[in-house]
Parts: C-alpha cells; sequence; structure tokens
C-alpha cells in the first residue's frame, strides 16, 4: 500500500508518496509526469517515513546539504535504477552531464559506448524529484535542459545549491543533450 501527503516548499506545492520500504514518489504539483508510478489504490496520510522526508525537504530548502538520508524504494527497470544510482552520487551543488552519465554507465558496464538520449529517458522518468538530483544533469553545452518540474525549478534547486551557474543558458531547441 502506498501512502501519500503533500507539502509546501519555497518552489510550490509537491505530493509525497511512500510504501513500507521507503519514499517511491516526490513530484513538483503540475510537473510533466506528476504522480507517474503512484498506484490506483493509495491512501491519503501521515507516515513516519513521510514525516522524514518532509524534514529532508525542510533542511534542503534552508539552503543546507541534509545530513541524513530518506529510505528510497525506487521502481523502474534495471537500466533507470543504474540511472538513478548515479545521480544519486552526483554531489550536492555539481552537476554532470547526459553525456558523462552514459560515459560513466558504459564504462560499468563494460561497453564502448552509451546513448545520452537513452540516459536522458531514464533520468526524466525519475519518480523521486530533489531526493534522486535530476536536476543536476545538464545538456552538453551547459544548458539548463529536461527537467520535468520545468526549467525555472531546475534553475532555482540549482542556485539554492549554490552550484556554478556562471555557464548555464536556457535550452535551445535540438541541443538537449
Amino acid at each position: 500500500m502506498q501512502y501519500i501527503s503533500r507539502d509546501q516548499t519555497p518552489l510550490g506545492g509537491v505530493l509525497l508518496a511512500a510504501d513500507e520500504t521507503g519514499l517511491t514518489g516526490l513530484w513538483f504539483e503540475g510537473q510533466e509526469y506528476f504522480a507517474q508510478g503512484l498506484d490506483g489504490e493509495h491512501e491519503e496520510r501521515e507516515s513516519p517515513l513521510l514525516a522524514q522526508a518532509k524534514a529532508w525537504l525542510a533542511v534542503y530548502f534552508s539552503g543546507r546539504e541534509p545530513e541524513f538520508e530518506v529510505p528510497l524504494h525506487l521502481m523502474g527497470t534495471d537500466f533507470q535504477k543504474e540511472v538513478w544510482a548515479l545521480l544519486r552520487a552526483i554531489p550536492y551543488g555539481q552537476t554532470t552531464t547526459y553525456g558523462a552519465l552514459a560515459a560513466r554507465l558504459a564504462a560499468q558496464r563494460g561497453l564502448p559506448h552509451l546513448s545520452p538520449q537513452a540516459v536522458g529517458g531514464a533520468v526524466g522518468h525519475n519518480k523521486v524529484s530533489i531526493l534522486v538530483p535530476c536536476h543536476r544533469v545538464v545538456g552538453a553545452h551547459g544548458s539548463l535542459t529536461g527537467y520535468a518540474g520545468g526549467i525555472d525549478k531546475k534553475r532555482a534547486l540549482l542556485a539554492l545549491e549554490k552550484a556554478d551557474m556562471a555557464a548555464r543558458s536556457a535550452p535551445k531547441r535540438g541541443t538537449a543533450l
């Protein structure tokens, strides 16, 4: 059974979902893929895990890196889970590119190459925003592209983390990866 709860952040409302194992979803209200992966049968109620996730968000939005982790229960394909593990390894306040993630995953799998577009697809279907920091992935030339919550939120999250924004630009059509 999944449980849901809502929270308000400086960037707007979020919907959180969790089961007995961990957090299964965190979506900005109105974002692309909103509530994707949420069980048809779920119950709105607080749980210790959802309270922990809200506490993590409060620390994060205060401008500090949380010093504790929230248990996650990431549901997706094996490929998606591998990409999401790479996202979780991107340090607070830093960014990487889809191409760099693809190269890292190719090396882990012993492959000569992996498509940055395939990695981008997995990044884009991350169901646990912020805690699985897909906002830290930028386009090949530093463009702020590909965030389901919107480029304005991506920019705000990176600024909150004091990421180097000097080389970051708005996305240009056809140059996402």
